[in-house]
Parts: C-alpha cells; structure tokens; sequence
C-alpha cells in the first residue's frame, strides 16, 4: 500500500492529473451555471414532461438535477440511460436533453434520432462528436462546453448547464443563491480534504484506506441517492475497485434479508451510509437502524455525514468527498485513476461487431 500522504507518489501514478480536476470541481459547477445563462434557448411554453438521456458519467448530472427537482419542480424529470426512447416522450410537450460528454454516446445518439422523428422539443448538451454535428444539421439548440478530460470529471457541466436550462425556461425558482452557497460549501471542504493534509487530518484519506482489500456497498437515499450511485462509479472508474449502490426505503424491502450469505463473501464488505440533514425522518431512522442490522450480523460498515447549510450543498458535498476517497483509494492500490481500459476496449469490440 503506498503512503497516502507521499505527494510525490501521486504525481507519477497520476500522470494526467485526475487530482487536479477533483480539485477544480467547485469552480467547474460555477462556471457551468455562468455559462448556461449564456446559451442559446427558446422560450419553450406548454412543456408537460422532460427526460435527460445520458449514459454514465454525463447521465449522473441528470440524476443529481431529477433528485434535486423531485419537490421543486412541477413537471416530472427523468433520466433515460438506454436505446430510443420511452413510449410516452413524444410530442412538442416533451422536452428530452440529449447529454454526452463526447457526442458519440450511441445510446444517447439513438435517443436523440428518435426525440426528432418524435417532434419532441430538443436540446444537445455536449463538447462536440456526433450530436453536435445533428444538431446543427436538425437545427436544434446545441449547447457546448469545453472539457479535455474523462467524462466523470465533467459532472459539475452535466449539473450544472442543466440546472440553468431547466430554470431558465421557468421551471424552478431561481437557485443561484443556493448554489453559491454548495460551491463555498464545497470549498470550505477542501481544506480537509486535499492532498497536502495529511491522514491524520484528512477524512477522505482515512476512508479510503478503510477501503483497501474489500467490496464496497453505498446506500443513500432522497437527494443522497445519485450520490450514492456517483461514489460507487468513482470507486469502479477511478480505483478500478468493485462497488454497488443501493436506495433506501427500497433496499429495506429486499436487500436487508440478504445479509447472511455467503458468510465468507460478506465479511469482505463494507457498507457506507450516506446521511444528511435534508434526509426525510424516516429515511434518516431507516439509515441508522439498517446499518444496525449490518453490523449485528457482523458486517463492516460506516457513515458518512454530509456539510452544508442547504439541500444542494448536501448533495455536492457529498458527491466532492466522494471524488476525493476514490481518488485516496486510487493511489492506495496503486492504479492510474484517469484510463479506463476495460471501458475503452468493450466499446471498440461493439463498434466492431
């Protein structure tokens, strides 16, 4: 295990600087929201319904807005991370946000051919590929931001242009304010968490070496749910390390009964509870007495409490401290945090089939 406070360690594991753009995720959500007052959108009126689709790292954006919207918006948001679309987004009254980072998502591609064919109101969010050039060629809104590196370091554009567009076009009130206060939030954070304070200090660092050598299982619930969902794709593509995600109340229904075999697998877990001060009561009572019964069972398990004074800076808090334990864990086991060759490889024997 390498030494989580030798910097110099980093910076050779890290070559393309992966630390560097979890370092920068609070100016990055700022800039998205600037940028997003600046482009082009219709004065869209009658809309009934909107679906994002993603995939990945660009689909976790739509996630973080639908759980951010579920009580603040009056019309349904949802995220679609597969072919097509569903049967009932059709129409004008249909607004479906086509996001890839690349612009060459086929899945998204695909979702974004049938929105058109569909005459549902489009709008393409993306740095370029492919869906930029549909879009200018079905002349539709295309809103395009500038980011070099892996799509899952882009998640404060895939938020935060979002946010702006869906306010914009009047479907919240204005949450400039609150988010102002999850970027200070998140700054404030950093203090605790960045490279140079060292492990004793450090919580993010402290976590991920809970980490080494097991499994690891994230629940999460309400706004905290996506971010559950983000820790454990950080975790898979940063750390190349196995996790899963899991939802509560819903994981009381079914998962909880599953915590007695295989005995020797589930000893090599450990199971995070993400909590927060915006957690329904129940859900927050749900949390406690399940990692309750984790632990009675003699399952490994800890929580994480997330900062703030407000919704959002839970949910980016959350998600921040999140990057910087994969990051941790990343450099504990030694591995490169930015390539992800086993991705990379499945999509060009796809292409090729």
């Amino acid at each position: 295990m390498i030494d989580l406070d030798d910097i110099q360690s980093f910076r050779q594991i890290d070559p393309q600087d992966m630390l560097g753009a979890i370092d920068g995720l609070p100016g990055q959500l700022q800039a998205a929201w600037e940028l997003g007052q600046r482009q082009p959108l219709p004065a869209w009126e009658g809309l009934e319904q909107v679906l994002i689709s993603g995939m990945g790292g660009s689909a976790i954006g739509g996630d973080l807005l639908a759980a951010y919207l579920a009580g603040r918006c009056r019309l349904p948001v949802s995220v679609h991370r597969d072919y097509g679309l569903p049967a009932w987004a059709a129409g004008p009254r249909t607004l479906v946000i086509a996001s890839s980072h690349s612009g060459n998502t086929e899945e998204t591609l695909s979702s974004f051919d049938e929105a058109l064919g569909r005459g549902c109101r489009l709008l393409a969010v993306t740095t370029g590929g492919e869906l930029g050039r549909l879009a200018r060629q079905a002349n539709t809104p295309l809103w395009t931001f500038e980011h070099r590196g892996q799509p899952r370091a882009a998640v404060g554009y895939s938020f935060g242009l979002l946010l702006a567009a869906l306010a914009r076009l009047g479907l919240l009130t204005d949450p400039s304010a609150e988010l102002n206060g999850a970027i200070s939030a998140m700054r404030a954070q950093q203090a605790r968490l960045s490279a140079d304070v060292p492990v004793v200090s450090n919580p993010a660092k402290r976590y991920a070496g809970q980490l080494m050598g097991r499994a690891v299982v994230v629940f999460g619930s309400g706004l905290l749910a996506p971010v559950a969902r983000r820790w454990k794709g950080q975790i898979s593509e940063i750390a190349k390390a196995w996790a899963q995600f899991e939802f509560l109340p819903e994981a009381d229904h079914n998962t909880l009964a599953g915590i007695l075999h295989p005995p020797d697998v589930l000893s090599t877990l450990m199971v995070i509870f993400l909590r927060c001060p915006s957690d329904h009561p129940r859900n927050r009572l749900r949390s406690d007495l399940t990692r309750k019964a984790f632990m009675l069972e003699g399952l490994n398990t800890d929580f994480y409490d997330a900062g703030g004074d407000t919704p959002l800076a839970h949910m980016w808090t959350a998600l921040h401290f999140g990057d910087y334990m994969a990051y941790y864990l990343a450099m504990a086991y030694g591995v490169d945090p930015t390539p992800v060759a086993a991705i990379e490889g499945f999509k060009a024997e796809l292409a090729g089939a």
